[in-house]
């Protein structure tokens, strides 16, 4: 089973989004949605170039608690192929995990911590429909 298949989102804290992200354009040519949520950087399979992805990269107020537990400024989302399978894994090896779940027409999330307190975010992408 593969268990992380991608980097799907990297999350950071900031004391001041709106001028870290004006940095970043400015110096890096990273440049925020103009819905605000972030940078989306999209990208294709490597084993078939017609399928397609993203990574998304946000930068959240420092007060957020989208993070919590974790103390960390940071947090990473893994793209994974079967959620459920891989929460089952995890349980059994002692991982802890939070047990809500969140389920969008985007894909489906939860949440692990390591063993530094990191929190990580999982997605698993909606399944491309068979024509």
């Amino acid at each position: 089973m593969k268990r992380v298949t991608g980097i799907g989102g990297i999350f950071f804290k900031s004391g001041d989004p709106d001028k870290l992200y004006q940095w970043y354009e400015t110096h890096l040519g990273i440049r925020q949605s103009p819905d605000g949520s972030g940078a989306t950087f999209e990208w294709r399979e490597i084993d078939d170039s017609a399928k397609t992805g993203m990574t998304v990269w946000s930068i959240f107020p420092h007060t957020t608690k989208y993070f919590d537990p974790s103390p960390s400024g940071f947090m990473i989302n893994y793209r994974v192929d079967d959620l459920d399978t891989l929460l089952e894994e995890l349980t059994k090896a002692g991982v802890e995990i939070d047990p809500r779940r969140e389920d969008y027409d985007y894909g489906r999330f939860a949440w692990i911590t390591d063993p530094d307190g990191n929190r990580i975010e999982l997605w698993e992408p909606p399944k491309e429909k068979k024509s």
